[in-house]
């Protein structure tokens, strides 16, 4: 018997690879599938199952294409509909896979198909879990993804969540292991515990979710508490799983594209991309094409472009380190990003040369801002979470919160000078993009973010454990 858990840190997704005696199975596959199958071919096995725990939100599977490609059957537990063809498994539910089996455990509650696999080893005695987002380390899936208007709420189906937990779940033996969809990280959850891997008797003791003495309206309340709104591009997501997408391959032709400059500027003026330079927070602030967006791919990529280009259809023109433009189109279409429509040849080098314009962002160091702030009052705003703002933040900063940048513009002085900040300089630079494209010029990054403010003679409010917040 042999498991993998192929974990994607962008994502923060574990996909997971089973074989035993000549067959293997994949459980939720990410869009580009070579990986798996090369896998197999390496270790001379077939894979005979792909096992979807449930319609993902936060990313697009390889499940349709990866059937095409080995002829494997997808299974997806009970309730599922979707419109390819697909094995609805009945809840109980075994296959077969060398000398082990796979049982089917209906868990819904994050969603009304989500299924949990239930994996035998070769004594059929209970293994593993595959829990998909009906259970993370230390929290369980959100359930306010999969609500109907008038059909259920997020308290419905965190209700049926309770059930399947302390029905499906937690009856298992203690030494089970719990392979979750999903770590720190998520949008799918808010609690999760930073490790992949555990097992049931720890989580037991861990996991909020799973206390003893729990009652239903207790596990209720504190599993829709505190939600923040699920990023934008979910439930098309969701619609590209229910539905297929086109094949990672003729993303890939299509994005790969080598433009010049000229043809890159006319590209851009003739479909409206948004030019989406992926290069790092240093290099987009040293200089960028005017009014592109920086999302840097040395970080949570992926989702902060599903958070903040409000359409998966809108198409996207890549400024890109060089030998990294490949990565950058999977990446984007892994959460439904599929109209990306060619990169800068040469990347900025080759813009500059061409003697087009470019534009740069103003970063000051903290120790800087420090002197600067003793003397003069310039506003500071905070887009890191609010979570984080509430747990510690520099006094007299305004919390803007990244995700909710729209929502916050008429806080930010059109022609003044203000300060921007996160916590180590990612995200800052993503929101001075934003706020430089929309008109804000008069901003400057602090450099370090909340992390090097905190060494300097700034004062900050005292920490508050996030855990104690809304206790």
């Amino acid at each position: 018997m042999y498991i993998e858990q192929i974990y994607t840190g962008c994502l923060a997704q574990g996909a997971y690879y089973i074989y035993s005696n000549g067959e293997a199975a994949i459980i939720d596959p990410l869009r580009e599938v070579a990986p798996y199958i090369t896998k197999a071919q390496e270790d001379g096995v077939t894979i005979k199952y792909i096992f979807e725990t449930h319609f993902h939100a936060d990313f697009v599977s390889g499940h349709v294409t990866l059937a095409e490609k080995t002829g494997a059957p997808i299974v997806y537990g009970p309730n599922a509909n979707p419109s390819f063809k697909a094995h609805i498994a009945k809840d109980g539910e075994e296959f077969k896979i060398g000398n082990l089996k796979m049982r089917v455990l209906h868990t819904p509650g994050h969603t009304m198909e989500s299924t949990t696999y239930l994996l035998l080893n070769e004594q059929g005695k209970a293994h593993a879990i595959f829990t998909g987002d009906t259970l993370f380390l230390g929290d369980v899936g959100r359930p306010d993804l999969a609500q109907k208007s008038n059909d259920l709420t997020m308290e419905d189906l965190a209700g049926f969540a309770y059930n399947s937990l302390r029905n499906k779940i937690m009856p298992l033996p203690d030494e089970v292991i719990v392979y979750p969809a999903h770590g720190a990280g998520s949008a799918c959850g808010k609690n999760m515990m930073k490790e992949t891997v555990d097992t049931l008797g720890n989580q037991k003791k861990m996991n909020y979710a799973l206390r003893a003495d729990m009652t239903k309206a207790e596990f209720i309340k504190e599993v829709t508490d505190g939600l923040e709104a699920p990023p934008s591009y979910f439930p098309e997501n969701v619609r590209l799983n229910k539905e297929g997408y086109e094949s990672i391959d003729a993303i890939l032709l299509n994005g790969l594209k080598p433009l010049s400059a000229a043809a890159f500027e006319a590209v851009a003026n003739e479909t409206g991309a948004v030019v989406l330079d992926v290069r790092t927070p240093f290099d987009f602030a040293n200089g960028h094409i005017p009014n592109s967006i920086f999302i840097g791919l040395d970080g949570s990529f992926a989702p902060w472009v599903g958070e903040l280009v409000v359409d998966v259809k809108q198409p996207i023109i890549l400024v890109s380190p060089e030998g990294r433009e490949e990565e950058a189109v999977t990446r984007l279409s892994r959460v439904g990003f599929d109209n990306t429509v060619g990169y800068l040849k040469g990347g900025i080098e080759a813009w500059e040369e061409a003697g087009k314009e470019t534009d740069t962002v103003t970063s000051i160091a903290a120790e800087q801002v420090a002197t600067v702030l003793s003397k003069d009052s310039v506003p500071v705003f905070d887009v890191r979470k609010s979570s984080e703002f509430e747990a510690e933040h520099l006094v007299d900063a305004q919390s803007t919160p990244l995700s909710q940048l729209n929502e916050h513009l008429s806080a930010f002085p059109k022609e003044d000078a203000f300060y921007v900040h996160c916590a180590g300089g990612y995200r800052s630079m993503i929101a001075a993009s934003i706020l430089k494209a929309r008109g804000y010029h008069n901003l400057t990054d602090i450099t370090g973010g909340f992390g090097a403010i905190q060494k300097t003679d700034l004062e900050t409010t005292a920490f508050v454990c996030p855990s104690t917040l809304k206790a």
